[in-house]
């Protein structure tokens, strides 16, 4: 079997050892809900220093490879937990992801997703105004995510098309921030970046129906990707953070 070798880089000493157990709380997944439409790269190690992974001859997407992944995160969707969260810290992309298990899913999001990504904000001004809006609006912004959602999922957590890896005859999900959360946290992220073809969307809807109000939670749980974003990469992110801030002002 090929490898692939993955180097830290980074201060965080346990970047891949989360990640490993991430990819393995997938993988149980997986075969739990006998899904036999996405896979996970094997891991051979992992250490403070490097993961070394199964390595993907990756192949060109089709809509058949779409199709499959909108039923196989659909089916991933029904691995599922008695509360929201995880029991101990990951990461999403180079920052930290705070965690614990809740049975509120709004109050989890609200404080550590959206409130958390505010506090690592640099520029003061910016911080202020994020902070104000989520003020006004938490009351009423965690009663409506917990009046529409009805389980706390499995979820890959950070699913865009760079995280999907299209095999031969499989497709991999790779890089995870995963936790248990409502499932159209995932299904949100896929239109940060789009090129996800509409068969995706098609198929995971036919095997597991959004929610009625899934476009009024899709900029709630984007803006905090877009602050993500912009706390690791800067001001190029702050216009789709304000506009998903927009979006919340409307639970005043």
């Amino acid at each position: 079997m090929d490898t692939f070798h993955k180097l830290n880089s980074t201060e965080n000493k346990d970047t891949f050892i989360q990640e490993e157990k991430g990819l393995e709380l997938l993988n149980k997944a997986i075969e739990e809900t006998n899904n036999r439409y996405i896979s996970i790269p094997k891991i051979v190690c992992a250490t403070e220093d490097e993961l070394e992974i199964e390595k993907i001859d990756i192949h060109s997407s089709t809509k058949e490879s779409f199709r499959d992944l909108g039923i196989g995160l659909a089916l991933l969707h029904e691995y599922t937990n008695n509360s929201y969260g995880l029991e101990y810290d990951n990461y999403i992309g180079l920052n930290k992801q705070r965690n614990m298990l809740s049975q509120n899913w709004g109050l989890f999001f609200v404080e550590y997703r959206l409130q958390y990504q505010i506090n690592l904000i640099k520029d003061e001004k910016i911080k202020n105004k994020f902070q104000t809006v989520l003020d006004e609006t938490k009351n009423n912004l965690i009663r409506f995510l917990n009046e529409n959602c009805d389980k706390p999922s499995l979820v890959h957590g950070d699913l865009w098309g760079g995280n999907i890896l299209f095999g031969k005859s499989k497709i991999y999900l790779i890089d995870p921030a995963v936790y248990f959360a409502d499932r159209e946290v995932d299904i949100a992220m896929t239109k940060i970046f789009s090129g996800f073809d509409d068969i995706f969307y098609k198929f995971y809807n036919k095997t597991s129906p959004l929610s009625k109000n899934y476009l009024q939670k899709e900029p709630i749980y984007n803006l905090y990707h877009y602050l993500n974003h912009y706390n690791l990469f800067g001001i190029s992110y702050l216009n789709s953070c304000i506009e998903c801030l927009n979006h919340l002002k409307t639970f005043k």
